[in-house]
């Protein structure tokens, strides 16, 4: 409590792989997360890997530690650990609360810091990282690799889920029994029908008859990047009239252009230019079974565009199948197919299931999302 009275505002030391340096849902809603806990009045400080040529502008105050560029995967970087600098700038600001959003090294020492000072630690889980190894032909680490996460997660005050089908998984596989749920939001002043512009979509050589499949996402086989291929030539070979228009970038974009001719290549897209391209989409494409939640989908939808996306974590707690779009097995590419050649020939469907997305994607509000998170801190540390 502060001298009047007040209770004294927390101080939550947040570790991230990967605050700003690429733009993806991960990090966007942990800046979103310390733009609310100062707006609240609490004070947040970060701790990440960083580089000369940020993807965009940090939330907070954020604290460098030393990396390196992974091999192959350049963009993205590895911390190496928690350094002796950190330690001391760590100690000085006397956290109340640690949040680790990565299970790296940095993660590890932030982990092990903590918990010789029996300062309380929680952890959000942004991604299923073991499920990595099955697209880079390295399936025999996955079990070690569980292993070592339920080791990191399952000794946490609490876990944040992005959605419920994803805290199921980490209760029924053993990650731990305290998870609670921090969703994702979706700006609704951005992302809306009302972005949706022909002309642009002429602009780019696409008809107005022509449906469009859209994608959006970093262009990496973790994606599901083959499935798109795999849906894209059979719609051809059965005379499906479609245009794909791919939004994104990344080390796999020849590698899926080489599979799509014909297709439309954005690149990286934000903001109101990201808005008016799913709005430009008559329905969006999302066969990954790597995510947490699916930002990308709830975009989608609060444009009012039917998903037909992966039954998998994440886009299962958004998507009603059959109402609000399609929940596919994954992998099934003759099932893709149909639930996309269906909406490319009945115009009606994919009205009625876009503007059920549309009215699911009203519940996602960022503040109430990330206040629940905020609570959650209070009620570990005891605070009214």
């Amino acid at each position: 409590m502060t001298k009047d009275g007040a209770p004294r505002p927390m101080r939550i030391a947040l570790f991230s792989g990967n605050y700003n340096y690429v733009k993806d849902g991960a990090n966007q809603a942990l800046n979103r997360l310390v733009g609310r806990i100062e707006a609240r009045g609490h004070v947040p400080r970060v701790y990440s890997p960083v580089t000369r040529t940020p993807a965009f502008a940090h939330t907070g105050t954020l604290v460098p530690v030393p990396s390196f560029p992974i091999p192959g995967r350049g963009e993205y970087r590895v911390a190496l650990g928690l350094p002796r600098g950190a330690q001391r700038d760590l100690k000085h600001f006397h956290p109340d609360i640690v949040h680790l959003a990565a299970p790296d090294w940095l993660g590890h020492s932030a982990k092990a810091w903590a918990k010789r000072r029996h300062v309380p630690v929680v952890a959000s889980v942004h991604t299923r990282f073991e499920t990595y190894f099955d697209y880079y032909k390295m399936g025999f680490i996955r079990r070690g690799a569980e292993s070592v996460l339920k080791s990191f997660y399952r000794d946490l005050a609490e876990i944040y889920a992005p959605s419920d089908s994803m805290a199921d998984v980490l209760m029924a596989e053993g990650y731990s029994k305290r998870v609670k749920i921090w969703s994702r939001g979706v700006d609704r002043h951005i992302f809306h029908p009302g972005m949706r512009d022909l002309a642009w979509r002429r602009s780019l050589g696409i008809a107005d008859t022509v449906p469009v499949i859209g994608f959006v996402g970093r262009l990496v086989l973790e994606k599901g990047l083959d499935i798109v291929a795999a849906v894209a030539a059979e719609l051809k070979a059965r005379g499906v009239a479609h245009h794909m228009l791919m939004v994104g970038d990344g080390p796999a974009r020849a590698w899926i252009a080489d599979r799509l001719p014909g297709a439309t290549f954005t690149g990286f897209l934000t903001g109101a230019d990201l808005a008016r391209a799913y709005a430009a989409f008559d329905m969006f494409l999302n066969p990954s079974v790597t995510e947490t939640f699916g930002n990308v989908t709830l975009e989608a939808m609060a444009c009012g565009v039917p998903p037909v996306a992966a039954a998998a974590t994440g886009s299962s707690s958004l998507v009603a199948d059959g109402v609000s779009g399609r929940l596919i097995e994954p992998g099934n590419i003759g099932a893709f197919a149909d639930a996309l050649e269906a909406y490319a020939r009945n115009p009606a469907l994919r009205a009625a299931h876009g503007a059920a997305s549309l009215l699911r994607a009203g519940a996602f509000d960022w503040d109430a999302i990330n206040d629940a998170v905020i609570d959650r801190y209070g009620a570990i540390l005891g605070h009214p």
